[in-house]
């Protein structure tokens, strides 16, 4: 009697024996990156600083004090107090923690969402990839911020609603980016033999296409957090955010630049510094991945 010869992996396929080598390689070449290292250590910094700094300083960040507005920065007040003598360490720790959990939030759905339209558009092929791809183009020519104007003005505003609003506007991106990488995986020898083999277009998706197109999605995900951030720290400025008492680092940069001219440094820079050092970090971690995970990079510094 016969025996089937065993199958051997196939090539360029998620279980070729090759995949844990290069998965290895990639993150060794992530944290090998300078950027790697000063990104992360950013954004571990600000989430020590919003997360555990309020259990070391125990002051509160919301009770006044009128007897003590617009106090420069002293021991009892290390970065100062704000116009109603509210502590200004105390609140960018708070806000920290806001500005943070939306953009994180914003940014994992905005990832989800793009990815799996782009994974069903550049599978399926065909006209219905060409009516999904217009409805992308469609929503691209919407004007973003007055579609956030529009929401403000109808819905009372929220943590939850700016992760939605800002989910539902920023997917498009991805969703175009990973549609062009299943374009050509798809024509793979990997993929037209797990499709010869029975495997439906949701197996194909999540167990050939998905882990195939994760360093795209990995970048993308990195900035799709700072760009969420930046959007929440832009409407709190522009008054369209989250209303007060709740602080932000967007929010505490506009009642800042109030008093710009009194000199009250302490209410402007240290949420302005905050905003600029979680946009570094991010670009920084993005670029890092990029730079580990796209073979077009790998091969150019080779």
């Amino acid at each position: 009697m016969a025996v089937a010869p065993v199958p051997e992996p196939i090539a360029g396929g998620p279980s070729a024996p090759t995949a844990p080598y290069r998965l290895s390689r990639e993150w060794r070449s992530f944290w090998s990156n300078p950027l790697a290292i000063a990104g992360v250590s950013m954004l571990g910094f600000l989430v020590l600083f919003s997360f555990v700094g309020p259990m070391i300083y125990h002051t509160s960040p919301e009770t006044p004090n009128l007897l003590d507005t617009f106090a420069a920065p002293t021991a009892g007040h290390l970065l100062g107090t704000d116009a109603l003598g509210r502590d200004e360490l105390a609140r960018l720790m708070l806000g920290g923690q806001l500005s943070l959990e939306v953009g994180f939030a914003a940014g994992f759905l905005t990832v989800v969402l793009g990815t799996l339209y782009g994974l069903i558009s550049g599978l399926a092929g065909g006209w219905l990839d060409a009516i999904l791809m217009r409805i992308v183009d469609i929503l691209f020519a919407l004007p973003g911020l007055y579609i956030l104007l529009l929401v403000d003005s109808i819905f009372s505003p929220s943590a939850l609603l700016l992760v939605a609003v800002i989910s539902l506007l920023g997917w498009l991106g991805t969703a175009r980016l990973v549609r062009a990488e299943v374009l050509t995986l798809k024509r793979r020898e990997f993929v037209q033999a797990a499709r010869s083999l029975g495997s439906g277009n949701w197996r194909i998706m999540l167990r050939h296409l998905l882990p195939n197109v994760m360093g795209v999605v990995m970048v993308t995900a990195t900035f799709a957090v700072g760009t969420a951030i930046l959007t929440v720290a832009g409407l709190s400025f522009l008054g369209l955010g989250l209303p007060p008492p709740t602080p932000n680092w967007g929010g505490m940069l506009s009642d800042g630049s109030n008093y710009i001219f009194q000199n009250a440094w302490w209410l402007i820079y240290p949420p302005g510094l905050a905003i600029v050092a979680v946009e570094l970090g991010v670009n920084f971690i993005g670029d890092a991945l990029r730079a580990a995970f796209d073979p077009r990079l790998r091969e150019g510094r080779a």
